[in-house]
């Protein structure tokens, strides 16, 4: 079994005796997207922890957007409680890049390359995207592969 996974479970089972009802909500959402992903397409299969890593990181992408979502409609309190899970959810994903480390990880794969501008942008983003292996979101490094190809 996937290391990651047998901790989310682990840790679920400890927010629950310690009746962290924010934490154990949020962990069982996500093993339950875990799970639905496992039996998803052609026969069942067991997630690595790359592949759980991938779906932690789409929950805590769905957790940013509903909590942007909520605070525009003046709803404050869910906005809060999303921001709360998104908060438990990114304990469990790689720190995140800080902006320079991405320029130098962009402008490394465009030299690789050989970029000249915008036409490379497809190139850039898949190399990029390999390069950065989900220590960035993808938005981040579409603008930064944007800036440095314009």
């Amino acid at each position: 079994m996937a290391d990651l996974k047998e901790r989310l479970r682990a840790d679920l089972t400890a927010a629950m005796k310690s009746r962290d009802e924010l934490t154990t909500a949020t962990l069982r959402m996500v093993l339950a997207a875990v799970s639905a992903e496992e039996v998803a397409g052609k026969e069942a299969r067991e997630l690595t922890d790359v592949e759980v890593q991938s779906v932690l990181r789409r929950e805590a992408k769905k957790r940013r957007e509903a909590a942007e979502a909520f605070a525009g409609a003046g709803r404050a309190e869910q906005a809060d409680r999303e921001r709360a899970e998104g908060d438990v959810v990114a304990a469990y994903l790689p720190a995140q890049l800080e902006d320079a480390d991405l320029a130098g990880i962009v402008a490394d794969v465009i030299t690789r390359t050989g970029a000249s501008g915008m036409q490379d942008l497809g190139r850039v983003m898949g190399a990029a995207q390999g390069a950065v292996a989900g220590r960035a979101e993808g938005s981040r490094v579409a603008a930064e592969v944007r800036r440095q190809l314009g």
